[in-house]
């Protein structure tokens, strides 16, 4: 009669080592870095804050936060998306919400001749320096532009990046 043990080799594979993978990730948490780099924006190079958010409705927009030289080094947010999907009355105010406190951001799109000469109108552009102003604290904040998108989730290291341009 041939006797039948399990082997234990197996053991750490299958209990020790899973466990040691979730203690790492409990304390050593993947991190989501978010950066200011240097862009080229109405011809020169300057530090700006890129990132591509999406909508409630999944439509992609890429949002870009800047010092202005033509806007006496205010704050800019320029938002952009796919030719076409940004056909909007200009000036048409940004509101943005985040909890129950709400501003709305002035249109510069048309005081920027790059852009209001543009004709695929692709992308738009509001004054974030008040905003920012105003704001304590690397908050979410929920974007919404008449007739294009009604809320786009804008995360709180987004915030942080733009508050470090400031």
């Amino acid at each position: 009669m041939k006797k039948i043990t399990k082997s234990n080799k197996n053991i750490f594979f299958r209990g020790i080592f899973p466990l040691l993978l979730l203690l790492s990730f409990i304390f050593n948490p993947l991190k989501v870095y978010a950066e200011v780099a240097e862009t080229e924006i109405n011809g020169e190079i300057i530090n700006a804050s890129s990132e591509f958010l999406r909508d409630l409705d999944f439509e992609t927009w890429q949002l870009v936060a800047y010092k202005s030289p033509l806007f006496q080094d205010k704050l800019i947010l320029r938002v952009i998306g796919y030719p076409g999907n940004l056909r909007i009355d200009h000036p048409t105010d940004l509101r943005v919400e985040s909890g129950r406190k709400e501003w709305f951001l002035d249109d510069k799109t048309l005081l920027n001749v790059e852009l209001a000469n543009d004709s695929r109108q692709a992308a738009a552009e509001f004054d974030l320096d008040e905003l920012i102003k105003n704001l304590e604290k690397n908050r979410p904040l929920r974007l919404s532009l008449s007739g294009v998108f009604s809320e786009l989730p804008v995360p709180p290291f987004v915030v942080k990046e733009w508050r470090s341009i400031n």
